[in-house]
C-alpha cells in the first residue's frame, strides 16, 4: 500500500456490478476480487474497498443494525469537460440523481453507482483547477 493512498469503503449490495461499473465507466483497476464478499479497486491514490454483505465491512454491528450503502457521503472525481462525460455515460445506461450544478468552484453532477452510493463528478472553473488536481 503506498503512503499517499486514500482509501474509502463503500458497502455494495453486489461486488461483481460494483466492480463492472467503476473499472468499465470509471478508470478504475481491479485490484483484489474476493467477490461476492469483496473486492478493491484504484484509480491515482484512490482506492475503492467494495465490501458485500459477506465482508467484515458489511458485518452487522453489536446491536444489530446493518451497514447500507447510499446516503449523501461521496466521492469525487475531478473531469476536464463535464458535459461530455455526463453525455457518455447516460449513453452507457448510467443514472444521476441530479443534472449539472453550476457553483462558485465549478459544476457538479452525482452520478448513482449500482448500490446507491454516489460519485461527484466535478469540472474546477479555470481559476480553481490547478488546485483539483
Amino acid at each position: 500500500m503506498k503512503s499517499d493512498q486514500v482509501n474509502v469503503r463503500y458497502i455494495v449490495e453486489d461486488v461483481d456490478a460494483s466492480i463492472e461499473f467503476y473499472t468499465k465507466h470509471l478508470g478504475f483497476t481491479l485490484g483484489i476480487n474476493a467477490s461476492p464478499a469483496f473486492a478493491d479497486v484504484t484509480r491515482g491514490n484512490l482506492r475503492l474497498l467494495l465490501s458485500g454483505r459477506k465482508s467484515s465491512g458489511g458485518s452487522p454491528m453489536p446491536d444489530g443494525t446493518l451497514p447500507f450503502p447510499g446516503g449523501w457521503n461521496r466521492i469525487e472525481l475531478v473531469v476536464k469537460d463535464l458535459a461530455s462525460e455526463v453525455a457518455q455515460l447516460k449513453a452507457n445506461g448510467l443514472h444521476f440523481r441530479n443534472e449539472i450544478l453550476p457553483g462558485p468552484a465549478g459544476s457538479q453532477i452525482l452520478l448513482i453507482d449500482p448500490s446507491g452510493n454516489l460519485i461527484e463528478l466535478f469540472q474546477p472553473k479555470e481559476m480553481y483547477a490547478k488546485h483539483s488536481t
